[in-house]
């Protein structure tokens, strides 16, 4: 034990001695992070209900920032009450996944596939944009998540040019 012991303490200081703590040095002590507006979550919730409307849909949307906090929650007049709890869990998903949703199979395998709160089923997708993640929006209530899908990517279509720009 006391061998052990002795190893990990020299392991430790050679860490430390060869830079280790420097590279904590030089880290910045703070970060700029780009969040939506309001009014952007809300463009984009809007359009993802429209273009679910046009194909005949009523759906829940959930616009969630890049930690997956919600922003904004429509639930269109027909839609289920499920949709609600079901697109924000996508959304969530999306967000800390930093990946569309419905792509997560592989995690089919893993603790995390069941957890409580995710939803690795198609219809989160990002919303990026000039290289930045600004969140997730979910979409629940069509009759696939591939619509729920091509929902929320009209939604995130109908902003990101002017995120793009700088103007939101």
């Amino acid at each position: 034990m006391f061998k052990k012991t002795v190893l990990i303490a020299v392991a430790g200081i050679a860490l430390t001695s060869t830079g280790f703590n420097a590279q904590a040095e030089d880290a910045p002590l703070s970060v700029s992070v780009n969040r939506l507006s309001l009014e952007s979550a809300q463009r984009i919730a809007q359009a993802t209900i429209n273009e679910c409307r046009k194909q005949g849909y009523q759906v829940g949307v959930t616009v969630v920032d890049r930690n997956g906090i919600p922003q904004v929650m429509l639930r269109d007049t027909l839609g289920p009450p499920v949709t609600v709890s079901i697109s924000k869990d996508k959304a969530y998903t999306s967000a800390n996944f930093t990946a569309p949703s419905g792509g997560l199979d592989r995690m089919k395998d893993s603790p995390l596939y069941y957890r409580d709160g995710l939803a690795m089923l198609a219809g989160g997708v990002l919303i990026e944009a000039g290289g930045q993640v600004f969140g997730a929006v979910g979409v629940s209530g069509a009759p696939g998540g591939d619509i729920d899908e091509s929902c929320a990517k009209a939604g995130v279509a109908a902003i990101t040019e002017d995120l793009e720009m700088g103007g939101l």
